[in-house]
């Protein structure tokens, strides 16, 4: 969600300092500089297993880094600094009311998706929201998420149906793992083209503004 549907501007890096700050990894150290760096390049994974890899041996200290997080992620959005994507909402109205099941998922906990869900004001917008807790426990790079998102909705008879859309390069190795047809990459987030390209993306569009337009060529030219 953040960086595709969702405008991130920074508040996951927010959120991280928050969250290493409060156990004593100050901004500015090298320390710090090179967990930044591993959350950067690891966007959309599932960030209790970021911690996990960041406080490696010691699951106390990963676990009260995602809980500081979430709470100041939390934070952040009650605070109003969370903004839909221009054209997202009109993007997800528009698949649905084209007969297109809509599943958005997220690397985030189920308390932080549903914060972000309500201050949107999304909580009926699409179909159904998942985050790795609901795929059995594996986030990104996995394509459990996606294929939960299948199997839930039944909306489609093979893995060749599915559709994903994301602005990382784990979205884009969950896409093709999970045998979606359409990967599409979105620049509105984390990641660039080429990085986009180089984990799989079959597409590249500006924004998720423009995903009905490119699933609607595409069926056409089925």
């Amino acid at each position: 969600m953040a960086g595709t549907t969702v405008v991130d501007d920074g508040l996951v890096e927010q959120a991280f300092g928050a969250a290493v700050g409060r156990l004593g990894v100050e901004p500015g150290t090298a320390a710090y500089e090179e967990q930044l760096a591993y959350v950067r390049a690891t966007m959309g994974e599932s960030k209790i297993s970021v911690f996990r890899h960041l406080f490696a041996g010691d699951e106390a200290a990963a676990q009260r880094a995602n809980t500081e997080f979430e709470a100041a992620y939390g934070r952040l959005v009650a605070a109003g600094h969370c903004a839909p994507v221009p054209g997202a909402r009109e993007a997800v109205e528009r698949l649905r009311a084209e007969g297109r099941a809509v599943v958005l998922t997220t690397g985030f906990s189920r308390v932080t998706q549903n914060a972000i869900l309500v201050a949107l004001g999304w909580t009926e917008l699409a179909d159904l929201s998942l985050c790795p807790a609901d795929a059995g426990g594996r986030g990104r790079p996995y394509p459990d998420m996606v294929l939960t998102a299948l199997v839930r909705t039944g909306a489609a008879d093979a893995v060749d149906r599915i559709a994903v859309a994301g602005d990382t390069s784990y979205d884009m190795l969950s896409g093709r793992r999970a045998g979606a047809s359409v990967v599409a990459g979105v620049l509105t987030g984390a990641h660039d083209e080429q990085a986009l390209r180089a984990s799989g993306a079959t597409h590249v569009l500006a924004s998720v503004a423009d995903l009905p337009g490119l699933l609607a060529r595409a069926e056409a030219a089925s």
